[in-house]
């Protein structure tokens, strides 16, 4: 082998460890999308993204006198065997002032299902400013065949939002969940004590 001969097979291995590389990292970053979207949405409220708040947190906020109606919207996916609505369709909140929303939810099929509940609020900008203590949707949810279930959401408008110039004119604020089945899932999350099940 002369040393033209070994200097090309030097880069040909070395150009095929700069693709590997490359391919690696793309794989890397397509398995890491998805949660660094999801945190991206919570921290911002980007596409309407609720926040997510402790008890602590929620004790130190103040309520305003300004008011805002909160709408209530309840889905389910296609061919999802439940009912789901929420008790009331719209509140009149202070802002500030922690809230609960009712949400109930029956199987109508034959055998146990088990599913979780997706969300945002409209309009989208405002998410960074609806603040969830407790929710459904923090968990899978399964209910046994015909049971129905009352489902709890606490909730408040951080106060912040009275300071934003685009959003401190908002009157309404629709909070939208929608169910989704989960395969193989397990029971855990449904507020009993509320469900008086």
């Amino acid at each position: 082998m002369n040393a033209a001969s070994i200097s090309l097979d030097h880069r040909n291995r070395r150009t095929a460890l700069i693709f590997s590389a490359i391919a690696a990292a793309m794989l890397g970053l397509g398995f890491a999308s998805a949660p660094l979207y999801r945190l991206f949405c919570q921290v911002t409220g980007f596409g309407g993204t609720t926040q997510r708040v402790s008890e602590a947190e929620a004790a130190t906020v103040t309520a305003s006198a300004k008011t805002i109606t909160v709408r209530f919207d309840a889905n389910v996916e296609r061919g999802f065997p439940w009912l789901f609505r929420p008790e009331q369709v719209k509140d009149t909140v202070s802002i500030g002032a922690r809230d609960m929303a009712i949400f109930t939810a029956r199987n109508l099929s034959d055998q146990p299902v088990t599913g979780t509940a997706t969300f945002n609020v409209e309009p989208a900008y405002v998410g960074k400013y609806f603040d969830k203590v407790q929710c459904f949707c923090f968990t899978e949810q399964t209910l046994k065949p015909g049971e129905e279930v009352r489902m709890p959401v606490v909730y408040y408008v951080d106060p912040a939002i009275l300071d934003d110039t685009d959003a401190k004119d908002v009157e309404s604020i629709t909070l939208s969940y929608t169910f989704h089945p989960i395969v193989g899932g397990t029971a855990n999350g449904v507020d009993r004590a509320v469900s008086g099940s």
